[in-house]
Order: C-alpha cells, then structure tokens, then sequence
C-alpha cells in the first residue's frame, strides 16, 4: 500500500484527466482570487483614510470592461463544463469489453466475485491493462465504492444496480475504501486492490478455492429456485419466455415499454407484480427473502449468457 501523500499516484487511465480538470478549477480560483483582491489590497491602502489622493470620483463608463468582465468568466465557466462533462462521459460508459466483477456491500464488508467463479471479501484482483466492470448492490444499507488511486466512486444502493469501471495502468496494490457512512464500523469497511501482470492474474484465478462460473451458477440457480418450472418453452404455466430476453424491449400489461435489464431483472424476481408483461396474468410469487443478491446477479448473469439459445435441462 502506499503511504499518505497529498495526492494519490494515478492509476488508472482515469486518474490523469480527473486530475487535469482539478489542476485546472484550482488554476480558475487562483487566478480569480488574485483578480479580486490584488486590486482590492492596492484600493485599501491607496485610498486609506489620510492619504492624499483624489477623491471626486467622476462618473464615467467603459462598455468595452462591463462586457468584458461578464463574458469572460461566462467563456471559462463553459469551457470547464464541457471538459468535465466529457470526463464524466468517459467514467459513466464501461466497455463493452470490460471483465467482469459482481460486488455486494454490507455492514461493514465487500464481498466481491470475478465471472469465472472467484469469490473475494476486502478485495479486488485486476489484470494491469484490461477493463474492469464492477456490478454492485447493497443488501442493507447505501455505500460508496471508492477507490482514491483509480479516481474513481460510486454510490452502491440497496435496492438498485450501479455500475463503476476502470482501465488499471500501474501495477501494485491500492487502498478501498467505503466513502458513505454506513454506520457504526464504516471506519473499519476497508479494503485493497491488487493489479497484477495478465499472467500472474490468470494464475491467480485458477489457485485456492475457485468455485464454479457465475454463469453455471445462475444455470444451477434458474432450476433450483424452480424458474424453469414456469420459463421454459415446455412449461405448462403460462410465463414469459426468457430465452434472448435480455437487453430486448418488453410491453408491459400497463401499456408502457421497458428494456429487460439487470433492474428490471432483479425487480421482476422480487417485486414480480410491479411491472406485468402484457398477455401475462399476475401469477409469480415474490422471492423476497428468498434469494440473496449474490444469487439474483448469478441469474441474471446465466440469462444474459443464453442469448436466444433455448434452455436445456439441468
């Protein structure tokens, strides 16, 4: 881990534009500041009580200044919002190449798991040189992903998925920590990331407890909990095929549309008569307190992975 400095090394390929953009606000004070006070040392002192200096002041005006003091910092103020919308752009949007990694938080831990089945607490293994996409939800209460090295944080909602990714340039090992207070040892909800060379990382993920895939254990999941009971071409009751149903528009009874993401997914398990697929009746019962939020990620994994294969059996 590296010690305390004023600022964190940069390690991630993030990390050097959110810092520009800081160096470049910091710059946008400094220079403002001088420009207010400079001038506004100098009037105290020339203009103190005693001096002699002349205090008639003619009224006078000077359009081209009244235009210029106002457009000015209006140009910069836009300039410095479009740098940073681009960055935010680029921090909001994961490859679509990314590895990835699903991460449920809760008092006070981070349990994390690779998509090859690598399960971690505290932890984080990453390739240097790849992208790295993290899928994260709490089981209680709201947390903050937050990693200072990378530049990079995310809220992690109960509830709800967020998403946070990032491209490690520099091998070593960096600080995790949870930036929302999430109670009485959130001081204690720490943890470290470790970016490895490519080979080193491989061998990592086949050493120790490996565990199977997430997406054979959403596979085992999906029949287990009894959903190919109901989802399955051959099913008797009358559900909603889910083969290739992800990322695809649903109808609902409602008359609205919504895409069949991880949100949707997830709700659909635990609170099945939000959102009602048209043509379908309200016959699913919720799972809520059923099914942990590792197992409902590991099945929306398993449906992500089926495309518009049909289903085998178990």
């Amino acid at each position: 881990m590296d010690k305390f400095r004023l600022f964190p090394v940069q390690g991630s390929s993030s990390a050097q534009q959110v810092d520009w953009l800081y160096y470049g606000l910091t710059a946008m004070l400094v220079f403002f500041c001088l420009l207010v006070f400079i001038p506004l040392i100098f009037f105290c002192i020339r203009y103190r009580r005693g001096a002699k200096v002349d205090r008639s002041n003619p009224s006078q005006g000077n359009n081209l200044l009244e235009c210029g003091w106002t457009l000015l910092p209006l140009l910069i103020g836009l300039g410095f919002f479009v740098w940073g919308a681009v960055i935010y752009y680029h921090v909001e949007r994961p490859p679509q190449d990314a590895l990835q990694v699903q991460v449920v938080a809760k008092q006070w831990m981070w349990k994390l798991q690779h998509a090859e089945g690598k399960k971690e607490i505290d932890e984080l293994h990453v390739p240097l040189g790849s992208n790295v996409e993290l899928t994260m939800a709490s089981q209680d209460v709201i947390h903050s992903f937050f990693i200072p090295a990378f530049r990079t944080k995310q809220d992690v909602v109960p509830g709800r998925y967020t998403t946070e990714w990032f491209h490690p340039t520099r091998l070593g090992e960096y600080h995790l920590f949870c930036a929302e207070y999430c109670g009485t040892d959130h001081s204690r909800m720490i943890g470290r990331v470790v970016v490895m060379r490519p080979a080193d990382y491989q061998r990592w993920l086949t050493t120790g407890e490996t565990g199977r895939s997430i997406t054979l254990e959403g596979r085992r999941l999906f029949h287990d909990k009894g959903c190919s009971g109901c989802h399955v071409g051959s099913s008797v009751i009358h559900a909603p095929p889910l083969e290739g149903i992800y990322g695809k528009q649903v109808p609902l009874a409602s008359g609205e549309i919504v895409t069949a993401d991880d949100q949707y997914i997830r709700d659909s398990i635990l609170l099945p008569a939000k959102q009602i697929s048209a043509g379908y009746a309200n016959l699913m019962p919720s799972f809520t307190g059923h099914i942990s939020e590792e197992e409902i990620m590991q099945i929306i994994a398993y449906l992500k992975s089926i495309g518009d294969q049909p289903q085998g059996g178990k």
